[in-house]
């Protein structure tokens, strides 16, 4: 589902180059932001606003208020933050994604996604914790590992 800008026919676009399923809530304040995000009885729709607006405020207080919907029932929302994270490129976010990368009890599709933005984020040190996965039983989780390692020596390599 793609959501149109009413003055034209064609999406929004987000400073980040994606077109988001939600468009980000008018809410600013963090907190409130985040009582929305984890409050299993409000809309999808009204907790996927948040993830967009965290993500876009970018900051350590928007990626802790992200971490707490890792929490949620729901495996599309765990999905969309560990997405957003990888986005954001922002450090803070890194031992937050190794954590749910690393919990076997989570949704294959979650630790799939975390991987990648690990390696979006592009810090060295998270080479370590994807190397870990990578021979991984799961193949979503393994080359999602692959693909993360290699974006973050891409990342890198520009660095020298």
């Amino acid at each position: 589902m793609i959501f149109l800008n009413t003055k034209s026919s064609k999406p929004d676009v987000s400073e980040y180059g994606s077109v988001d399923p939600a468009p980000p809530s008018k809410v600013q304040n963090i907190a409130k932001l985040e009582s929305i995000l984890v409050d299993e009885s409000m809309r999808m729709f009204e907790r996927m606003r948040v993830v967009f607006t965290l993500r876009n405020i970018n900051s350590r207080e928007s990626i802790d208020a992200l971490s707490k919907g890792f929490k949620s029932g729901s495996a599309l929302l765990r999905h969309e933050i560990a997405y957003v994270m990888g986005q954001m490129q922002n450090n803070h976010a890194l031992p937050i994604l190794e954590n749910v990368l690393s919990d076997e009890n989570e949704h294959v599709m979650v630790r799939h996604e975390a991987a990648e933005a690990l390696g979006a984020i592009g810090d060295i040190r998270a080479k370590n914790t994807l190397k870990m996965y990578l021979e991984h039983n799961l193949p979503e989780i393994s080359e999602s590992c692959e693909v993360a390692l290699d974006l973050l020596a891409h990342h890198n390599s520009e660095l020298v």
